[in-house]
C-alpha cells in the first residue's frame, strides 16, 4: 500500500465511523466528518497531509499525491 490509498482508505473508514456514532450515539460526532472533509480538501490544494507523514514514518511507499 503507497500513502495515497492509505490516506484514502483512513479518511474513508473515519468517515464511515463517525457517521455511525453520529447516528447512534450523539449528532456532535458527524464534526468528525467535517474535519476529515476540511483535511482531504486541504491535503489537495497544498500536497501535505498529516496522515501520508505518518504512513511514510510507518514505512509505507511514497505515491504520487503525497512525496
Amino acid at each position: 500500500m503507497n500513502t495515497d490509498r492509505g490516506v484514502l482508505a483512513f479518511a474513508g473508514a473515519v468517515v464511515l465511523v463517525s457517521l455511525a456514532l453520529g447516528r447512534y450515539v450523539s449528532p456532535y460526532w458527524c464534526a468528525v466528518t467535517a474535519f476529515v472533509g476540511a483535511d482531504l480538501i486541504q491535503a489537495s490544494v497544498t500536497g501535505f497531509s498529516p496522515m501520508a507523514y505518518v504512513l511514510r514514518k510507518l514505512g509505507a511507499r511514497a505515491g504520487t499525491a503525497f512525496r
